[in-house]
């Protein structure tokens, strides 16, 4: 990465302060990015760094992410983060925006878009349109009580096991490359700087709380979000990695619930397509995205 980078900043959600960074050029069309689960704002800077003298670039950390504040009650359900963009939205007076989301930032940009559909100009979701069918069989399958339960023993089980922690920072690089062996050295290192904390022993752990990896009790599974992304009255452009463990949103009868949607399929990239396909994914959005000349 070269150059001075985006400034950081704070905005209010329920009460909690959230953190985003700015990439300036204010003028310019507004392109809010949303990362996923587990993840941070930082891991879209070669995106941010490549758009960001054609739009207004601002990527957020949710609520439990980054250096985000951890929601009361250790809480994630969907919607909530629904709630923090529908906030940073507001706050800083950006509708019509662009968003470019990728997984769980994804379901939650289409929810928004279904919410909020004269808030939204264009739509571009990298591998984020719900769950799998065997995730969504096994949930469907269960009755509310049992959903709530199952909720309840997860969340004990976290709070029962200690966050794991390193030795230094090394390490993480080692553990973040092994979750996705595509990754380069300077990629792994800059997404590892922005994603760990140093304890007060020495130690490192992952900024995001682990509590945000327990699945809500209350979930939105592809029926009801298919009444989301009829909704969405802006082109939609749906990428995924051919190599992926996400599911196909052609193959899965998924893209057709969008009035405007077009899907591509890149080869040789998995989940994070953006970090796998770099080049490519930055040359679709500067031709899906407006720009100002």
């Amino acid at each position: 990465m070269s150059g001075l980078g985006p400034t950081s900043h704070r905005y209010f959600s329920q009460g909690l302060r959230l953190h985003y960074v700015d990439w300036g050029n204010d003028a310019a069309p507004p392109l809010i990015l949303v990362h996923g689960g587990n993840d941070h704002c930082r891991s879209w800077d070669w995106v941010a760094q490549a758009l960001c003298d054609r739009f207004h670039v601002i990527a957020l950390d949710l609520r439990g992410h980054g250096d985000s504040d951890h929601a009361p009650g250790s809480h994630y359900p969907t919607h909530s983060f629904v709630l923090d963009l529908a906030q940073l939205i507001a706050q800083r007076q950006l509708a019509p925006v662009n968003i470019l989301a990728h997984s769980w930032g994804g379901a939650v940009s289409t929810i928004y878009a279904g919410t909020y559909p004269e808030n939204v100009a264009r739509l571009m979701v990298i591998e984020g349109w719900g769950p799998s069918p065997a995730m969504e069989a096994t949930q469907a399958g269960l009755a509310p009580h049992e959903r709530l339960r199952q909720w309840i023993e997860n969340t004990r089980a976290v709070a029962h096991k200690r966050p794991p922690r390193y030795a230094g920072i090394e390490e993480c690089v080692t553990r973040m490359k092994a979750a996705n062996t595509r990754l380069t050295d300077e990629q792994a290192r800059h997404l590892t700087v922005h994603a760990a904390t140093q304890n007060e022993d020495g130690t490192y752990s992952w900024k995001y709380d682990p509590y945000v990896r327990v699945l809500a009790p209350i979930w939105h599974g592809s029926a009801e979000m298919a009444g989301f992304w009829g909704r969405i009255a802006c082109p939609v452009l749906l990428v995924r990695g051919t190599e992926s463990w996400a599911v196909d949103p052609v193959g899965t009868g998924r893209a057709a619930h969008f009035k405007d949607v077009r899907v591509e399929a890149l080869e040789r990239a998995g989940h994070w397509v953006h970090h796998d396909r770099l080049e490519t994914v930055i040359e679709l959005a500067e031709a899906f995205f407006p720009h100002a000349q």
